[in-house]
């Protein structure tokens, strides 16, 4: 059985428990650093990057993220956390986790399109996924080992670099699990990989 974790500091925690729980997988709130030994994948709820990272910092989570990632286990943002795993953010000096190779705009969609819903193509569906997004980032840049799996007006809102994805939006948000479901394989073919 495979345990995927939820940074548990801010955010919709919950909603994605809750998803989760519905790949089948175990569902873990994550409080504390120590916990990470625990688990098979690490989700970044969305939330307030700003404030996501000083927590992230006050509980002393920021090597023990990028130490997960670089052991080869899956990690996947939502919203706030696609900012966190950017290794480069428009407009500031210093990046946060710095796990995927992109640049992003933080609330890049502007006050007056705050919060809207948007059916995109995604292209490791094959077929179209009702996406909500508040106050959502989008990537502006990325290299060429960062795979594009959205776009909304042209701008990425979905990618996946190796064990890393992210999205703009909040998948948890809907009753369409298919992003937290791609994840879960992710997590599998990872365990699967690492106890070979």
């Amino acid at each position: 059985m495979n345990t995927i974790g939820v940074l548990a500091l801010q955010g919709a925690v919950r909603e994605h428990i809750r998803a989760v729980e519905e790949t089948g997988a175990v569902a873990l709130e994550i409080k504390r650093k120590e916990q990470l030994e625990a688990i098979d994948g690490l989700i970044l709820p969305g939330g307030e990057s700003t404030t996501m990272r000083r927590l992230i910092d006050n509980y002393d989570f920021f090597e023990a993220i990028q130490t997960f990632g670089k052991q080869g286990k899956p990690v996947f943002g939502t919203c706030a956390g696609l900012i966190l795993m950017a290794n480069e953010i428009e407009g500031q000096n210093d990046a946060h986790l710095g796990l995927m190779d992109m640049k992003v705009a933080r609330n890049a969609f502007g006050r007056q399109v705050a919060s809207f819903e948007a059916s995109l193509d995604v292209t490791c569906f094959g077929e179209v996924f009702n996406a909500v997004f508040i106050r959502a980032p989008y990537i502006l840049e990325s290299a060429p080992n960062v795979e594009v799996l959205a776009t909304y007006q042209n701008k990425a809102v979905a990618a996946k670099q190796g064990h890393y994805l992210c999205t703009a939006f909040h998948p948890e948000l809907t009753d369409d699990n298919r992003f937290i479901e791609y994840f879960a394989q992710m997590v599998e073919q990872s365990k699967q990989t690492l106890a070979s």
